[in-house]
């Protein structure tokens, strides 16, 4: 029978023909020894053959008749049945790896043929070879092509979960093969269970490149099963933990405050720096790099680095150490030259900004602060961003300096000259100037006449006529205003400003038209309780009470109605008119005189500030044709002085 060597056809035959062969050659292997078996015994008179062989027709062999009795065929397949394993389907069982290639397995369970398994199933084992014994999962006896079909991802499947739970409970330190990186980590391949390695378990380490370990074969411990989602998690970094414990106990123990270790920089974060110790992890916080101010600790520090760091503080029980590595070097503050004094100038930049005031650095790890009030003379509220920016260069005056407490405060204004040390001399008294809008308040209206240099005006010196309940009524923010100087506190830095001043006092000229007992036109712009407000010529407001507003045919004065009025009462001082139209037509008698003086203070009561839009739409084309032209007043008081020296 041809015998055909499979291991040197394997690159030729396809893998179909190659397990066709194996089967044949197998099975012709078989039959060769089973019939020299058969030949020795008849040839030898073995005691233990048959007796039915004696005088075997040797010469019908072949010849297509059936040369057993019925009684030796049952008998030669029962013998042979007994050298065949019994399989059965869906089944494992144990196998011997018989050859082993590039691409297959090939596995002798016992059977009659052996079976072929992808070598894929068994990457998690590089090492395995010829002899090893491995459990199958028997598929089919007998597939399509009359092939024995195993599989070995099956038979580990299930067993894997026993396996796996029971490495859990054991604590067993167990192989598998990464097969990819996920997101995370790595996935491997644990008894044909794919299980996730995190990437915070794969060393004690932090790893940057996880593609370095797929396609490896590595040893892990089953740290988490979730049996409702078959969800597996192991870890590398167990095993090497227990012994790091050690390690960690043992330089915890030995560990002192102020006490100078060598590390090696492990991870970088936003808020400091880890350092390894050598199995022993600490944190040298941000703050502890450097004396000076830093954004990120990239700044001062790379990865891998080795460096020397002091322990300030650690924790036995939690195992925390911090570390500081500023403490290694003297402070700025002590390097700081002795000279340096109040009053000093000095250059700086700017580190950090607040609303509050600038932080400016002047050397490493020494500061200073500007405060807003000392940026600038003006006193009106700003924040710091208004004058500087970080990274700013610039220069300022030491305004204190506590070498104890390590605290200094600049200033950047003092550079400047103080603007109330000459205000006498650029402000004198009485002197006319334009100011800007700053404030309005109940009482007036702050003004600045320059940068640093602020002035009030007081409601009462804004009009000598016009009557005002609240400064936002006179004028706008940002306006320009014109201002004379009242009085000057230096002492105080305080300005008194007056804007009516600017003009001539009207109540002059008025006393001498509004006489005791004179008529006047009056328009009545706004009714009372006990009177109204009329509103007379030359945009002068009078008050007529009640009891004077009946006219001639006896009804009442209305509203917006131009009447004929005699002024019954003037107090300059007071700037008060008090009038009557029915004295007009109707002389008064001692009885309505007593009256009158009795109503005093009613009407002076009522002589309040006035409806605006009423007041403005009856006498506004009176106010600007008289309160902007005092020159008419003027004339017109000289002219009535004239015709009295006449008389």
């Amino acid at each position: 029978m041809a015998n055909y060597t499979a291991e040197n056809n394997l690159n030729v035959y396809p893998a179909a023909i190659t397990r066709r062969i194996y089967k044949y050659n197998t099975m012709a292997k078989k039959a060769d020894q089973e019939v020299e078996v058969l030949e020795s015994r008849a040839a030898q008179s073995i005691p233990n053959v048959s007796p039915s062989l004696e005088g075997f027709d040797w010469k019908g062999l072949g010849k297509g008749e059936d040369i057993y009795t019925k009684e030796d065929r049952t008998k030669m397949e029962t013998e042979y049945s007994d050298t065949v394993n019994s399989v059965s389907e869906n089944t494992v069982v144990l196998g011997e790896v018989v050859l082993k290639t590039k691409r297959e397995v090939v596995i002798n369970i016992g059977y009659k043929s052996e079976g072929i398994i992808s070598i894929s199933e068994f990457r998690y084992n590089p090492e395995l070879k010829a002899g090893d014994q491995v459990d199958v999962y028997v598929e089919s006896k007998e597939n399509k092509v009359g092939q024995l079909s195993l599989s070995h991802h099956k038979a580990r499947a299930l067993t894997a979960w026993n396996r796996v739970n029971s490495a859990l409970e054991n604590d067993e330190i167990i192989k598998g093969y990464v097969k990819c990186r996920t997101k995370g980590g790595l996935i491997v391949d644990v008894f044909g269970i794919e299980a996730f390695l995190p990437g915070s378990q794969i060393d004690v380490k932090p790893i940057r490149d996880y593609d370095v370990y797929v396609a490896k074969t590595m040893e892990f411990k089953v740290v988490k099963i979730n049996h409702e989602f078959k969800n597996v998690v192991v870890s590398h970094k167990a095993l090497i933990e227990a012994e790091l414990e050690q390690q960690k106990k043992e330089i915890i123990s030995k560990l002192e405050k102020g006490q100078v270790l060598e590390g090696t920089v492990k991870n970088i974060t936003s808020y400091g720096v880890f350092i390894d110790l050598g199995g022993v992890d600490g944190l040298i916080h941000i703050t502890d790099l450097s004396w000076g101010r830093i954004n990120h600790p990239e700044e001062i520090v790379k990865l891998d680095q080795k460096l020397n760091v002091v322990i300030l503080d650690f924790d036995n029980d939690k195992k925390r150490i911090a570390l500081g590595l500023k403490q290694l070097q003297s402070h700025p503050w002590d390097q700081l030259s002795t000279e340096l004094k109040v009053g000093d100038k000095v250059n700086g930049k700017v580190v950090v900004l607040a609303d509050y005031g600038a932080f400016v650095e002047i050397a490493a790890g020494v500061e200073g602060l500007i405060h807003v009030s000392e940026m600038s003379w003006s006193q009106h509220l700003r924040s710091a961003q208004d004058f500087l920016k970080v990274g700013d260069t610039v220069e300022a005056e030491v305004l204190t300096l506590n070498r104890e407490e390590r605290k200094m405060s600049l200033g950047i204004k003092q550079l400047n000259e103080d603007p109330w040390q000459k205000v006498e001399t650029k402000f004198p008294l009485g002197s006319k100037h334009s100011a800007t809008i700053r404030n309005f308040t109940n009482f007036g209206i702050f003004v600045e006449m320059q940068e640093g240099i602020d002035g009030l005006i007081h409601i009462s010196d804004l009009s000598w006529s016009k009557k005002i309940k609240h400064p936002s009524e006179f004028a706008k923010l940002g306006d320009k205003i014109d201002v004379v100087v009242l009085e000057i506190d230096k002492e105080n830095r305080k300005l008194s400003l007056g804007h009516k001043q600017l003009e001539e006092n009207p109540w002059d000229v008025f006393e001498t038209l509004f006489t005791m007992d004179s008529v006047h036109s009056g328009t009545i712009i706004d009714l009372q309780d006990k009177g109204a407000i009329v509103s007379m010529t030359y945009g002068v407001e009078a008050f007529a009470p009640k009891a004077h507003l009946v006219k001639e045919d006896g009804s009442t004065a209305k509203a917006e109605e131009t009447l004929d009025f005699k002024v019954i009462e003037f107090s300059k001082e007071a700037k008060k008119i008090v009038v009557s139209h029915t004295r007009v037509y109707k002389e008064e008698s001692a009885e309505e005189k007593k009256d009158r003086k009795s109503d005093a203070p009613a009407a002076k009561a009522a002589a309040k500030p006035k409806k605006a839009a009423t007041k403005e739409t009856s006498t506004s084309n009176q106010e600007k044709s008289t309160l902007g032209d005092l020159d008419v007043l003027s004339n017109l008081r000289d002219a009535m002085d004239k015709a009295e020296k006449n008389k």
